[in-house]
């Protein structure tokens, strides 16, 4: 019957469940149907054949990992040479002209270069952060790309309303009416939103940031979001420019400014929070607020090391994200895990945190922050949502401890990805794109963006 194909991926070296009980299998195998997994453990003991089955010789396999806050219309602007090495607010200054330029199809590429980025490295599920909206764009163009490139994905309708006539940091051209911002966005929850496990598509509320938005939106944008029961997103606390904002604009710390918004909860996730103090730390995990960790681009653009030790220990859901691919300028996954052990190490000493319990940040980490409770695991009753990193590879040769090696080693791809039951990654390459045509495309587009006449 339609939805019940069945699939198996079986003879794993290791099989790294994220269960309960935080099981790792040796001869490992997972079963499911329809997109959904009926069973786990040790090859022998499932069945022998399905509609597809996976030979995961000599893989480690687990769950999908889950990126948490992307800006994907950036991968046509990466490594921007005037730009290149500049902090966080004269870096926005110098791109926000460029991103006025965007088109609906440039949204559309680039969303698929970015998903395909994800997928290659290991991601099934990714929210994505999109708060201009020039020259017709509209969030429908990164849903449809999604779509079709086949990610789980969370839509996240971003927003800016106040420009820099009054008093914000974009220019004019690029903010938004308030209501016109509220009335699109509630457009999109009722005509795209998927509440339903196991959905593949969900719309999040957003607003971009302390500096580019009033409170009033702010609060309005909670009162919608909680009305239809999605998640809120935002940035906070990026850097010190961005607390000295907050505090010369609102009087406040940028905890307590999200506070007094109603910006709290665990319906809500802020990006980045390098500079949460201590206070906000403590708020956040009284609270359930979850942080989606961005550490290559804090360190690209110089902001500081986001204190996520300490978040974790306080009891703050952390999850991953790769930020924007302009501020990156790269969109692995796994390397993004890679920079965020090691710079947990790099302030709090070698010890400071495990491989393995950073792998559980980018799986069950970005499940939680992202409200889900059907990803991040392989259990029964789980999304089908797998992937399979090659033990064969010159870069993991002569690993000791292979679940380890997948972050103190550097992984270039997966082998597989399995999203809902579908192989979006086979041998390294994707299933559902023709990725040389599809970077070409993209690499004129940027080109025409940078460079309009």
């Amino acid at each position: 019957m339609p939805g019940s194909k069945t699939l198996l991926i079986h003879h794993a070296e290791r099989l790294v469940t994220m269960d309960a009980e935080r099981r790792e299998i040796a001869d490992g195998a997972v079963f499911a149907r329809g997109g959904v997994i009926e069973a786990v453990g040790p090859s022998h003991t499932l069945p022998a054949t399905a509609d597809e089955v996976i030979d995961a010789r000599d893989h480690v396999v687990l769950p999908g990992l889950v990126n948490t806050h992307h800006h994907m219309y950036q991968t046509l602007t990466r490594a921007l040479g005037a730009v290149q090495d500049a902090t966080l607010f004269p870096w926005l200054q110098g791109l926000y002209p460029v991103w006025a330029r965007l088109t609906p199809e440039m949204l559309r590429v680039s969303t698929q270069i970015a998903a395909a980025e994800l997928l290659l490295s290991g991601c099934t599920t990714s929210s994505d952060h999109l708060y201009l909206f020039p020259n017709g764009c509209t969030l429908d163009d990164t849903l449809e790309a999604a779509s079709e490139i086949g990610i789980r994905f969370h839509a996240a309708r971003g927003a800016m309303s106040v420009g820099a006539s009054a008093g914000g940091l974009p220019p004019d051209e690029v903010v938004e009416d308030e209501d016109a911002i509220l009335a699109d966005t509630e457009r999109l929850i009722l005509q795209h939103h998927d509440p339903a496990p196991f959905a593949m598509r969900r719309i999040v509320v957003a607003p971009c940031s302390p500096f580019s938005v009033s409170p009033r939106l702010m609060r309005e944008a909670a009162v919608l979001a909680r009305r239809h029961g999605v998640n809120l997103h935002t940035h906070l606390a990026e850097n010190d420019s961005d607390i000295a904002y907050t505090r010369e604009k609102f009087n406040c710390t940028p905890a307590e400014y999200a506070d007094e918004l109603g910006w709290l909860g665990p319906d809500v996730w802020h990006a980045h929070c390098v500079k949460l103090d201590e206070a906000g730390i403590r708020r956040f995990a009284a609270t359930g607020t979850g942080v989606a960790h961005c550490p290559g681009s804090n360190m690209r653009l110089g902001s500081g090391i986001a204190p996520i030790r300490a978040m974790r220990d306080a009891g703050v859901p952390v999850a991953i994200a790769v930020d924007g691919s302009a501020s990156n300028d790269s969109g692995h996954l796994l390397a993004e895990l890679r920079l965020g052990l090691l710079l947990q190490r790099v302030a709090r000493g070698a010890d400071a945190m495990s491989a393995r319990e950073m792998l559980e940040i980018g799986t069950l980490g970005g499940a939680r922050v992202l409200g889900r409770s059907d990803i991040g695991a392989l259990a029964p009753g789980m999304a089908a949502d797998v992937i399979g990193v090659p033990l064969a590879d010159v870069a993991l040769a002569g690993a000791d401890d292979p679940v380890a090696a997948l972050l103190l080693c550097q992984v270039a791809r997966v082998g597989f990805n399995v999203v809902a039951g579908h192989t979006r990654v086979r041998g390294g390459e994707l299933t559902h794109a023709e990725l040389p045509a599809l970077v070409a495309r993209q690499r004129q587009l940027a080109a025409a963006l940078r460079e309009p006449h």
